[in-house]
């Protein structure tokens, strides 16, 4: 199967049961070079933080080395979360990275989750639907004003030591522009110069879950937007509707939807779902556990599916029915049916194995299956750094 629409990779540096993080994080910068060579558009990281079973909690930082590792990837934050960090710092962080790599550098910011205040009253459940043969599953029955629940997020927010409320969004994001254009100025007149952004060959974007408020001040901006089918599938289609209505030219003079997708391709079908069994055991420990995403636990240990109470497989189902598994051409079908439905202009696949091998073996497959074209070749890393 072969189309033109690119393929890019969101990561975050998976630490499998009996790897340590500086095993993932080495393994992350390995698969950035296989990437590079492979033909993906770019590379962005997801910014985690006390979470086990992922490294990736500094984009930036991991940004920059892969950078310097590549010769043609376009590196990137999936996202730069502002509850805790400022726009100005994020800013600053990737204008720096882009001084010494300029155009292949995108800072994606997004607005971190918070519990909803007390007596908050959740919108009716959706029910799952097909769309043209894309899968929109119901909104899974989580409930944020869970006591416990709310207790281990606010603990872990003063664990991390985030004292920042973000502000408004839109405001934020025109900080960014304003300094990028060496315009900005406070609302009491004064003026502000940032040598690393001024000027920054970067791209802007903003990543949604809901067809909220990220999406609709993306639209009105004119930024680009990449929307989660991944982690809040059962909202992808809103969130693309509401950017597209809100759009105005501004950065761009068209809308440019980027949307995520957890994939795993292997040489077989069978081989492909035994890789992805520990998947559900994962997605309920970030749902329902103490600490977060556990680290990812090897095939053949966690509970199988069918031996789950109806109530875990309720809380997973949105997660495990989306998920594209199987051969190259079966996870590239179904991409193609995700990229068709929702207008996507790009897609950015997520992968999560036990075995970092097997997840660029998952990336190489699915490369030769989306027909992507081969940049680099492999004798253009002799001088690169390797991610030992």
């Amino acid at each position: 199967m072969t189309t033109n629409v690119p393929l890019s990779i969101l990561e975050l540096a998976t630490v499998g049961a009996g790897q340590t993080g500086a095993d993932a994080l080495r393994a992350t910068l390995d698969l950035a070079v296989a990437a590079d060579r492979l033909g993906y558009r770019r590379l962005w990281f997801a910014e985690h933080h006390l979470a086990p079973g992922v490294a990736s909690a500094s984009p930036a930082v991991l940004a920059a080395l892969t950078a310097e590792r590549t010769r043609r990837l376009r590196v990137g934050s999936g996202a730069v979360l502002l509850g805790t960090t400022s726009p100005l710092i994020a800013a600053e962080q990737f204008g720096t990275i882009a001084a010494l790599h300029p155009g292949r550098v995108d800072l994606g910011l997004g607005r971190a989750f918070t519990p909803p205040p007390e007596g908050f009253v959740a919108p009716p459940r959706t029910e799952a639907r097909d769309v043209d043969g894309l899968h929109v599953p119901g909104t899974p029955p989580i409930d944020f004003t869970d006591s416990a629940l709310r207790a281990r997020l606010l603990a872990q927010k003063e664990v991390i030591g985030a004292s920042r409320t973000g502000q408004d969004f839109r405001a934020e994001l025109e900080l960014v522009l304003g300094l990028l254009a060496d315009s900005y100025v406070d609302s009491a007149g004064h003026a502000y110069v940032s040598p690393p952004v001024a000027g920054a060959a970067l791209d802007l974007w903003v990543l949604a879950s809901s067809g909220g408020e990220s999406a609709r001040v993306a639209g009105a901006l004119g930024l680009p937007l990449a929307a989660n089918y991944h982690v809040s599938p059962s909202n992808v289609l809103g969130t693309v509707e509401a950017y597209r209505s809100a759009f105005r030219p501004g950065v761009l003079a068209e809308p440019y939807v980027v949307v995520s997708a957890d994939v795993l391709a292997a040489e077989t079908t069978e081989r492909a779902q035994h890789l992805a069994d520990p998947f559900a055991e994962w997605v309920l420990s970030i749902r329902r556990g103490v600490q977060g995403a556990i680290a990812y636990p090897e095939p053949g240990t966690t509970t199988p599916w069918e031996q789950r109470s109806a109530a875990e497989q309720d809380v997973l189902r949105d997660r495990i029915d989306t998920r594209i598994v199987g051969t190259p051409d079966e996870v590239a079908a179904g991409l193609a049916t995700l990229q068709r439905v929702t207008g996507a202009d790009e897609l950015l696949v997520t992968t999560e194995t036990h075995d970092p091998r097997d997840r660029v073996r998952s990336f190489e497959l699915l490369a030769g299956a989306w027909g992507l074209h081969v940049g680099v070749s492999d004798a253009a890393y002799d001088l690169v750094p390797s991610g030992a």
